[in-house]
């Protein structure tokens, strides 16, 4: 057969069925029934015919129909902030080995920080009949998901709390991170220290702020307006904060950058000047132990199984109220936060 005959005898979208295998088996519906679920009442040579058709048409059993009837999909939905940000790569792997053990499909998508994204993508999912939902949300309402979690979807937030719902929530302390960075720059001889960070209506990004401020506050230093960069995590806004910051009669000696991708920029800022400045980062990067940055580090694979073990718990039945969850951060000295002020 030519190459343009097996094409026209493929039926995109159309896949074989058990009626199919049964017709070209010669048997009953209810025997390949059996066949595909392992069921006892069914002679070898009869298997063996069935299981001959299932490899000819490329029979795979409908799984979703079958867990329908048990009442669960065996999938969970995992909405991330942005599928390319490396702090969400172990975060996901580890909510994937979680679900797997419990025998459960993983589907996930990116909200890329949209709020309205990010309910779409949750109901699209819900409409999908997930059974249960782990959300780093881009919005602060998430009244939306009254329904769906009075029906029975189990919810967890992560990184960031829900809003106006009562969920379990699985955070990093980035309060107390930022805290403790902060005053490893101040203990280093610091007290002219900038602070770039996220938008303000990120929970991550305040709380952070929110540690810088106490650790100022608690060494007695009086923080200058122009030492604060709030907004866009863009290469292009970061760049202008830390070279505004870093120019002046008065420049400040070292910065704290509130995520990884402000740490990226300030980097790059850092190297093309003169004076050495102190750098300390919230969160790990790529080669950051060879570059020498210090960083707050989080552990995405503890924060993403951490939050898949909470659903799964709530999936088998535990009707605790809502727990939130706070992990520890760890700073990690590597050079950069250890210089002194030029």
């Amino acid at each position: 057969m030519d190459r343009t005959a097996r094409h026209s005898e493929t039926r995109y979208g159309n896949r074989p069925t058990m009626k199919d295998v049964a017709a070209r088996a010669g048997v009953g519906l209810k025997t390949v029934s059996r066949v595909v679920n392992s069921e006892p009442g069914v002679t070898p040579d009869t298997e063996r015919r069935v299981q001959e058709a299932i490899d000819a048409l490329g029979f795979r059993r409908n799984d979703s129909a079958r867990v329908l009837r048990k009442g669960r999909t065996a999938s969970i939905g995992l909405v991330l902030e942005d599928l390319a940000d490396p702090f969400y790569g172990p975060l996901s792997r580890a909510v994937e080995e979680v679900a797997r053990a419990h025998g459960a499909l993983l589907i996930n998508g990116s909200s890329a920080e949209d709020p309205e994204r990010e309910q779409e993508l949750v109901l699209a999912l819900c409409a999908r009949r997930v059974d249960g939902l782990i959300v780093i949300p881009a919005g602060d309402d998430h009244r939306y998901l009254e329904p769906e979690i009075k029906a029975g979807i189990a919810t967890v937030f992560v990184d960031r709390p829900a809003g106006h719902v009562d969920v379990d929530m699985v955070l990093s302390d980035s309060f107390g991170g930022a805290r403790e960075g902060v005053a490893h720059l101040i203990a280093h001889g610091h007290r002219r220290i900038g602070f770039i960070g996220d938008q303000p209506r990120i929970h991550t990004a305040t709380e952070r702020l929110r540690g810088y401020h106490a650790a100022m506050r608690d060494a007695g230093i009086t923080v200058e307006d122009g030492w604060v960069s709030l907004g866009s995590t863009e290469p292009e806004r970061v760049r202008t904060a830390a070279e505004e910051m870093l120019s002046g009669p008065e420049p400040v000696t070292a910065l704290f950058a509130g995520n990884n991708r402000v740490t990226v920029t300030a980097v790059r800022v850092i190297a093309e000047r003169e004076r050495p400045v102190a750098l300390v980062g919230f969160d790990d990067i790529e080669l950051a132990d060879l570059l020498g940055i210090t960083v707050i580090s989080q552990d995405a694979s503890a924060v993403g199984r951490t939050a898949a073990e909470h659903l799964f718990r709530r999936l088998d039945g535990a009707d605790h109220a809502p727990a939130r969850v706070e992990l520890p951060t760890t700073l990690i000295p590597r050079g950069s936060g250890e210089l002194p002020p030029a």
